[in-house]
C-alpha cells in the first residue's frame, strides 16, 4: 500500500522542483513507507535516509539496507517533543542535508489523496459498488481518509470503522476530543504518540481500539486458517472486521485491506518464543494447529 503514497509524493515533488533529479528523500517511518520511497528512489536515482525506531523489526531493517537505504535508528520510547524521537529527527535532518525532499507522510494530506486517487477507486470497482462496511487500521491515517472520502463521495451510506492500538492517542481524541495519554505498544504501523495532521477525523464513523495481542494473534490465525501472511497491523483489521461482523443484525459486505507481509514479522509475532517472551502466547497453544485450540 505504501507504494502508491511513496510513488505520488515522490513524482510530484520532481514534477515541480521541491525535489530535484539526484536529491535526497528524508521520511520517517515504521518501515512500510520506508519501503515503497525506497522502490521509487532506486527507480529515479534518489539517494534515500530512513529515519526508523530501533524497534522495528529486524527483517524490515534488513530489507531497508539492502535496497540501499541509509538508516537513521532512534529510540521508539522517547516522547514526541524530545529533540531525538521519531518525527522530529527526520524533520532535522531534512533541514541539514542540501537538497533534501522530506515528504511528511503523517501531516502531508498528499499521503490521502494518493489513496483517494487509486486505493478508494479499485476497491469500488472490485465491489461493483456494493460495499457497507470500510474497515481500516490508522496509522498516518492517510489509506483511511483517502478512501473514505471517495467511498462516502459514491455512497454516504458505507460506513468507516477505524481500528486504533491501544496506547495510541487517536481513540481517545475521535471519542471526546481531548488526545489521550500515549501508552507504548509493540504493533507496528499503526496509531501515534501525538496527534499528526493526516488523519481526517470527520470522515470516520467509529473507532475501535485493538490491543497488541489481539492484533498479533488475529494474524497468526490468518496465516493458518486461510494460509494467508500477514504483519500485526493487518492482523489488528481482521480483529475489526470480527468485531464489527459479530455484532450485524443482516447481511453485509464488509471491505478490509491487509497490508503488510508477515514475512517482516518472522523474528516477532510469528516466532513463539518472542510471543511467550511479551506474554501473547500461553505455553499450551504454541505451535498448536488451530483446530486443537479453545
Amino acid at each position: 500500500m505504501k507504494d502508491r503514497i511513496a510513488r505520488h509524493m515522490i513524482e510530484s515533488a520532481l514534477a515541480d522542483g521541491r525535489l530535484r533529479p539526484g536529491g535526497v528523500v528524508v521520511e520517517a517511518s515504521s518501515g512500510n513507507t520506508a519501503m515503497g520511497m525506497a522502490m521509487v528512489a532506486v527507480e529515479h536515482g534518489l539517494r534515500c535516509v530512513m529515519v526508523v525506531r530501533r524497534q522495528t523489526s529486524r527483517e524490515k531493517l534488513d530489507c531497508l539496507r539492502a535496497m540501499g537505504v541509509e538508516l537513521v535508528l532512534v529510540d521508539g520510547e522517547l516522547p514526541p517533543e524530545h529533540p531525538e524521537s521519531y518525527n522530529r529527527k527526520a524533520r532535522e535532518l531534512a533541514a541539514s542535508i542540501p537538497g533534501a525532499f522530506f515528504p511528511d507522510q503523517h501531516n502531508n494530506r498528499a499521503n490521502n489523496e494518493a489513496h483517494y486517487l487509486t486505493t478508494g477507486p479499485e476497491i469500488w470497482r472490485q465491489m461493483d459498488g456494493r460495499i457497507d462496511f470500510f474497515v481500516c487500521g490508522i496509522g498516518t491515517g492517510g489509506t483511511i481518509s483517502g478512501v473514505a472520502r471517495y467511498l462516502k463521495e459514491q455512497n454516504p451510506g458505507v460506513r468507516v470503522v477505524a481500528v486504533d492500538v491501544a496506547g495510541s492517542v487517536f481513540t481517545d481524541y475521535f471519542r471526546t476530543g481531548t488526545p489521550g495519554v500515549p501508552r507504548r505498544y509493540l504493533l507496528e504501523g499503526l496509531g501515534d504518540e501525538e496527534l499528526i495532521a493526516c488523519p481526517e477525523f470527520e470522515r470516520i464513523d467509529e473507532m475501535l481500539q485493538v490491543t497488541d495481542s489481539e492484533a498479533f494473534l488475529a494474524a497468526r490465525d490468518l496465516a493458518r486458517s486461510e494460509g494467508i501472511l500477514a504483519g500485526g497491523s493487518s492482523g489488528a483489521a481482521l480483529w475489526g472486521v470480527r468485531q464489527v461482523a459479530a455484532r450485524l443484525d443482516r447481511p453485509a459486505r464488509i471491505v478490509t485491506l491487509f497490508s503488510d507481509s508477515g514475512t517482516r514479522y518472522l523474528s516477532s509475532i510469528y516466532n513463539d518464543d518472542w510471543m511467550r517472551k511479551h506474554g501473547f502466547l500461553p505455553e499450551a497453544e504454541a505451535g498448536a494447529p488451530i483446530s486443537s485450540r479453545p
